[in-house]
Order: C-alpha cells, then structure tokens, then sequence
C-alpha cells in the first residue's frame, strides 16, 4: 500500500510551482495575528520525550487543513481559502502543489495512487479524485439525490473505499443554501469502484476522521459530545454500533450540549490515536486512555505524520503549521 501512494507523491514533486510571498495579502490572505511563542512537549513515554519543542514552520496561511504525508517526506495540506493544495518539504520550504482545487479541505491517496479530496467550494460539495491531471472525477456528491451541504474529511481504506464524514448544516465557505432541507450530520461509506454513497452512521457531529492500522476500527470525532468515537469495521465497510472511546481533553458544557472543539485525527503504528484539540493534541492509547496532551502555540486543526522516516507530527490550523520530532513513528500503511 505504502509504495503506491508513493508513487504519486514522487509523480506530483514535477508539478510544484514556488511561492512567493505566501500569506502577504494575496486573494484568501490570513488577518493578522499576535506572535506565536513555541512550546515544548511533555513526557510521553514511547510518543514524544519531554522538553521537545513545537516548532513553529510557517504562518499567514488562508486557512490550513487537510495534511498528510508524501513518500519523499514532504506533506501536502489544504488552503481551501485560495483553492490550493501545497506542499512543504523537509526544509520548511512551501510550494503550490495544485490550484483552482474547488475549495479543497481534505485529502487522501487511494490504493490506486489517486489523490482525493474533499471539496467545499459553492456547488461542489463533493468527494472527488484531483490527481493526477487528467484523471479528475467527481466520485460522490450527494446522498440519494440530495446535495452534501459541506463534506469535512476523509480517510480511505487499503481496498479504496473512502469514509468521510458530512457535518450537515452550515455548508463550506461561502455557500448558499441548498435548495431543499440539508442532509442530517452523518458518515458515509463509498465503496471502491462505485460512485454512490453509503450512510453508516449519524446521530452526532462528526468532523475527523481516521481508521487503525489494522482498519478493524474507525475513530470519529463529535465535535458536540464529550468522547472520541469507535466503530468496529465490518467486511463489507458497514460499521457496529459507536461507543465512547477516549473522553476530550478541555470539552465544554453548553446549553445544548457539549463543545469539544475536537478536529482532525491521526494514528500511529502502535495503534496511539492523536487528537487535534483546543488544549493541543491529545495522545491515546490503543485501549482509549489519555496519556498526556501536547500545548501549542496556537489552537490545532488537523495533524499528520511527515518526515523521511514519519517521525514528525505535523499540525495545522488558523492559517499555521507546526512540526513535533516524535518519538513515535506514524503508521506507513497510508498517508496520513
């Protein structure tokens, strides 16, 4: 599986098109903001060693989300503000990957090396292939024949079947109304080869999304409960009924509720679950149990393993980037 999202992360270095002047002021260009002062890590026993600092990368990003790793060690992240996929290599070096992506959030290389999206521009709430050049195609864009009103994120399987989940109302930037009532918050199940949608669960408000090593579980956040949610995958890419695995770090009461704030997902291969949250990035055992939280500088988005041996926590969000040197090392078995 490995070499063959490699061989698209090694097909797409000739595409790279350099930046200049990234963040200063151009269409989507990140608001001003206080300077950021890095942080260190706590100890972690077999994740991070204490004292490690979060490394500020890069900032004034429009918007950033979406990261995962390429095989060269570089990672590709999202600027859905400037409809733009781009990279940044071992040296923190930034490049435009892709342009005019439709509003792109998230991404995912498939089994056939294919890079997928999710996109959120106005009319184009949908899951879709963006590269290579040539073989662009939508591959979902609703649910019996009702338009997504704004996908969040994605992970696909080692049989190319894509999970992503469908926050319901409140669309993608600049969206309008659909012209009927909204799908209800819920995650759906494309299965490889086949261009229809199925819904395998709702009931909360899912925004990340991530399988384990061995694909037998799928992690959901909700970003309007308390817990990190777990489904047993079932063969045919259904999913069990859900139940609470890790309790958020930081999650909030409210009126209605519950607001944890909790984003995007990663896994490594031990089978730890990393959580972007307000607090920082929440590490859990493959058991569901907190082993400590990462601060930040600023508040987390979404989070990656990169680097040559993908031993480097990528995090990204409010227009920065962070990188981690880990102690662990991200699963190989896919992208992200």
């Amino acid at each position: 599986m490995q070499s063959r999202w490699a061989i698209a992360g090694v097909l797409c270095l000739a595409s790279s098109v350099a930046l200049s002047g990234q963040g200063q002021g151009g269409r989507g260009a990140a608001a001003p903001q206080a300077p950021l002062k890095e942080t260190v890590a706590p100890d972690i026993p077999g994740v991070v060693k204490g004292g490690t600092p979060v490394q500020i990368v890069k900032t004034g990003f429009a918007a950033t989300e979406g990261p995962i790793a390429m095989a060269d060690g570089s990672l590709l992240l999202t600027e859905a503000a400037a409809n733009r996929v781009n990279k940044i290599d071992r040296d923190g070096n930034v490049t435009a990957f892709l342009e005019n992506t439709n509003g792109t959030n998230a991404l995912a290389f498939d089994a056939k090396g294919r890079l997928i999206s999710v996109d959120r521009a106005p009319g184009k709430m949908q899951i879709a292939v963006i590269y290579p050049r040539g073989s662009e195609a939508v591959l979902v864009n609703g649910y019996e024949g009702r338009p997504f009103g704004g996908p969040n994120d994605l992970v696909v399987d080692r049989r190319g079947g894509v999970y992503f989940t469908e926050p319901g109302p409140g669309g993608g930037r600049g969206a309008a109304p659909p012209p009927e009532p909204p799908l209800p918050s819920s995650v759906y199940y494309v299965p490889a080869g086949r261009n229809a949608a199925v819904k395998v669960a709702d009931g909360f408000r899912p925004n990340g999304i991530q399988l384990s090593p061995d694909e037998k579980t799928l992690y959901v956040n909700d970003t309007g409960g308390e817990y990190l949610l777990a489904f047993d995958v079932r063969p045919d890419g259904t999913v069990g009924s859900q139940r609470q695995f890790a309790k958020y770090e930081g999650v909030r009461k409210t009126e209605t509720g519950f607001a944890s704030g909790a984003d995007g997902l990663a896994v490594d291969s031990e089978g730890r679950v990393y959580i972007a949250v307000p607090v920082g990035v929440q590490v859990v055992s493959p058991k569901g149990m907190t082993l400590g939280v990462i601060p930040l500088p600023g508040s987390p988005q979404n989070l990656a393993f990169a680097g040559p041996d993908k031993k480097t926590l990528y995090v990204v969000g409010r227009g920065n980037v962070y990188k981690i040197q880990m102690q662990a090392q991200g699963y190989k078995g896919r992208a992200k």
